[in-house]
């Protein structure tokens, strides 16, 4: 709950900064003079960049959550078995024993979206976080459609 707090907050204040952006470079633009109405079109590019990322972000997150929905009601979510330093932070030697444990799962069923999801926990466990969003962006790209719709069944 509290991802999903902070995530909100941090969505509505970039949602906030491209509203302020935006309309300073609307005002540039109403100068009329062609080096202000230059920089107001390339200063509007940023919003409409930061708001495109936000949405696809967004989705992205949404159909990840939804694919966790639908593996935990299987009882497929992976157990967290890792152990912890004191300061509570994973080990690196279990993570990477997990880690191994997954890629071998995923190496025996590569078409199961499931592994792949359980391949890219394993990942960011083991601090590879753009591996552990290429494992899940795989899945969500693949498999998304298939999961909604058996859960919907």
């Amino acid at each position: 709950m509290r991802a999903k707090i902070s995530y909100a907050v941090t969505a509505a204040v970039l949602v906030f900064y491209f509203a302020l952006v935006g309309s300073r470079g609307v005002m540039l633009i109403g100068t009329g003079t062609p080096v202000a109405v230059t920089f107001g079109i390339a200063v509007l590019i940023l919003p409409v960049i930061g708001v495109w990322f936000l949405w696809k972000n967004t989705q992205f997150v949404r159909k990840a959550n939804a694919l966790a929905a639908e593996l935990d009601a299987e009882g497929g979510l992976p157990v967290d078995e890792l152990k912890r330093t004191p300061s509570g932070r994973i080990d690196r030697d279990s993570a990477d024993a997990v880690f191994a444990l997954r890629k071998a799962e995923t190496e025996d069923a590569p078409g199961d979206w499931r592994t792949w999801f359980r391949l890219a926990v394993a990942y960011h466990d083991a601090r590879d976080t753009p591996r552990a969003r290429k494992a899940m962006q795989r899945v969500v790209d693949e498999c998304y459609a298939e999961a909604v719709h058996k859960l919907r069944d």
